[in-house]
């Protein structure tokens, strides 16, 4: 199988690039004849093993371009890994298990979908919770199965990645130094988000298997090997090209076959300087799947994978100056320049340093010579500091509105604050916030455009980003700007009039409130705007995931006249969507159930759920002493969901049980 896939990959590319010589530079790479016998040789390859390529000339139908990119919710948050740098960690978190040391690849996840062999969806991982569809980008990817040979419902996720000697050759194509992309990443991010599926194509995107998550046969999920890495070989066998592992255990010799987690971390990192894809460490998962399962999770992290990190490369410099940049709630936060540096194959000379808490601890004062690095490999932070001189002023006005500063202690942490209620810094980064996409979602709008609409009066607060129209002959003048961006700009903002109540409150840019915590607050006051923005600290508190900090910043965020007046005005402007009232008996309500198995009298455990949750009840995902019943058709099976829930003389209902239970 694996010979016969790496020969429909060259054949496949043979053809095209014949196909592009011939058609679009009047050169010939071989003959018709070649041409034909390689054609039919892939033609027959591709029917015995049932992989179509998406790259293959015998299914390519043409590309496709879209005016935005549609988005929808995943059927399961997808969560982030824990982290560790020590190999300690890693031997610790396996103890007598198996485990799967794979790289931690460096570009953007994506969820496919296949129904009846063919591709039918491509999903970016988005905030985890919502992601975007790029499946006709997706049918572009260099070496993605368009067809594979199993034929029943298919969810997996991959690690879609551009290549460095592909990222290289891109940036040497563009003739502009500013124009080059910064990293493999980014270029691979911006690929696979393209409204026109050709650029993708162009991109030579590749897609790495990493994780099974459902496999059904007529709503049955498929019987596979309980082993993690035996599902990935699974993958294999349909055509998918997966993610490089070594099978590990803690201890050297503990399992045949197996190297010791050490020896393999070791292994992985003298290949790292020639692995071809973007890296930026390891993931060691549980092989044993139903044992990893069992271990449910955190609200932020699986417990069944762990993500191992690279021992963080430094390098010394000097630093020059402070920039002290002011933000959308008046904190100003001081940014250290130093002399540039090279860091994990990066050139970087700035720093946010925090708070000046920081700042004093690490003494720092122009001059001082500085080491840094890049925290995860990415953000740029300062190690220690050598000289700790302490040659440091702290500003007594805003760099932006030269309003005064003031210094305020929270949870014993010096910050920085413009008093100015008028400054512009404020109002260009709430701005920016409320148009972005999580918030009001407004397209065409920057944060030069901001500048310029507050410069000129066209903004003064949140309702106006919906009277733009009045100042339509202005806009269509200023620079980087045309009747076409101004169309699409104020057709994003007629739609964006009809939002939902936790996109609102987001917009609003109170201090510590993101997306996920909007829709808690909304959730647990039944979408009533009137009761959150009159909601005691004490209420607030409540709620799972507010405590004491945020509950704070909201009700003092309420309890300002102004905030409230500008909320008013903008209220009149939007439509909100609310959620449909939902009429069901809240049979459920303080149960919590587990859902594992196959199910019958539902089309798949998602439905199921939703069912539960209507009537009150909640879902998690692993047993524990909160269970009020597990859900399994299988009562009598020796499940470790099974075996647990008996240890705990937690119930175990079938579906007719639970629904005779539920009326």
């Amino acid at each position: 199988m694996e010979d016969a896939f790496s020969r429909m990959q060259a054949l496949a590319a043979q053809l095209n690039e014949a196909s592009r010589a011939y058609y679009q530079e009047n050169r010939e790479l071989m003959s018709d004849r070649e041409y034909d016998a390689r054609y039919e040789q892939l033609q027959r390859l591709e029917e015995e093993t049932g992989i179509v390529l998406s790259i293959s000339p015998t299914s390519f139908v043409g590309y496709e371009v879209v005016s935005q990119l549609p988005k929808v919710r995943h059927t399961a948050p997808m969560l982030s890994l824990d982290k560790t740098k020590e190999v300690a960690r890693l031997k610790e978190f396996l103890g007598e298990q198996k485990g799967i040391l794979s790289w931690k690849l460096d570009g953007l996840t994506i969820v496919l979908t296949y129904e009846g062999g063919n591709l039918e969806r491509a999903v970016t991982r988005g905030n985890g919770l919502e992601g975007e569809v790029v499946t006709a980008n997706a049918k572009t990817f260099a070496n993605l199965p368009r067809r594979i040979p199993f034929l029943g419902h298919l969810v997996l996720r991959g690690e879609a990645v551009i290549t460095y000697p592909d990222f290289q050759k891109m940036n040497e194509s563009m003739p502009e130094e500013e124009s080059r992309y910064k990293n493999p990443r980014n270029l691979c991010a911006g690929s696979v988000r393209q409204l026109n599926s050709a650029v993708t194509a162009q991109r030579n995107v590749r897609l790495m298997a990493f994780a099974l998550i459902e496999a059904e046969e007529n709503g049955v999920p498929l019987a596979l090997d309980n082993s993690n890495e035996a599902r990935l070989l699974w993958l294999k066998k349909q055509g998918f090209e997966i993610v490089p592992y070594r099978m590990v255990t803690a201890n050297r010799g503990q399992e045949a076959g197996c190297l010791d987690v050490e020896t393999a971390v070791a292994a992985f990192e003298d290949a790292i300087q020639s692995f071809e894809i973007p890296s930026d460490g390891l993931v060691l998962l549980m092989d044993d799947a139903a044992y990893g399962e069992s271990l449910g999770r955190t609200s932020k992290f699986p417990r069944n994978a762990i993500a191992f990190k690279w021992k963080d490369e430094t390098a010394a410099t000097f630093l020059r100056s402070i920039h002290w940049s002011p933000s959308r709630t008046g904190l100003i936060n001081p940014v250290a320049v130093f002399d540039p540096v090279e860091l994990e194959g990066t050139t970087v000379s700035r720093a946010s340093v925090h708070n000046l808490s920081i700042m004093e601890e690490l003494e720092l004062g122009i001059g001082d010579e500085i080491t840094v690095y890049k925290a995860n490999m990415v953000i740029p932070q300062i190690a220690q500091n050598r000289t700790r001189s302490s040659r440091m002023t702290i500003p007594s006005c805003c760099p932006v509105c030269k309003g005064a500063t003031a210094v305020r202690k929270v949870n014993e942490v010096k910050l920085l604050y413009c008093t100015n209620p008028d400054c512009q810094a404020k109002k260009i980064k709430s701005f920016e916030l409320f148009v972005s996409r999580d918030a009001m979602n407004i397209d065409g709008i920057s944060t030069a455009t901001i500048e310029k609409w507050i410069d000129a009066g066209f903004v003064r607060e949140y309702a106006d980003f919906f009277s733009l129209d009045r100042y339509r002959e202005s806009i269509v003048e200023m620079e980087g700007f045309g009747e076409k961006s101004y169309e699409n700009m104020i057709q994003s903002a007629e739609r964006a009039r009809h939002t939902t109540l936790p996109r609102l409150l987001y917009s609003l840019g109170i201090a510590g409130i993101g997306l996920a915590n909007a829709r808690s607050i909304c959730k647990w006051f039944g979408s009533d705007l009137n009761a959150i923005r009159n909601a005691s600290e004490e209420e607030l508190t409540a709620i799972d995931g507010i405590g004491p900090v945020l509950a704070a910043s909201i009700a003092d965020y309420f309890s300002r006249q102004e905030n409230r007046d500008v909320l008013d005005r903008l209220l009149e402007v939007l439509q909100i969507e609310l959620p449909e009232e939902n009429t069901k008996k809240q049979v459920w309500k303080d149960h919590t159930f587990v859902i594992t198995g196959a199910v019958h009298h539902f089309s798949n455990r998602n439905e199921l759920k939703a069912y539960i949750e209507e009537r009150g009840g909640k879902v998690t995902g692993s047993v524990s002493a909160k269970t009020s019943y597990l859900i399994n058709n299988d009562t009598a099976s020796e499940s470790s969901k099974n075996k647990k829930a008996r240890a705990l003389g937690i119930p175990i209902l079938s579906e007719e049980e639970f629904l005779k239970l539920s009326e």
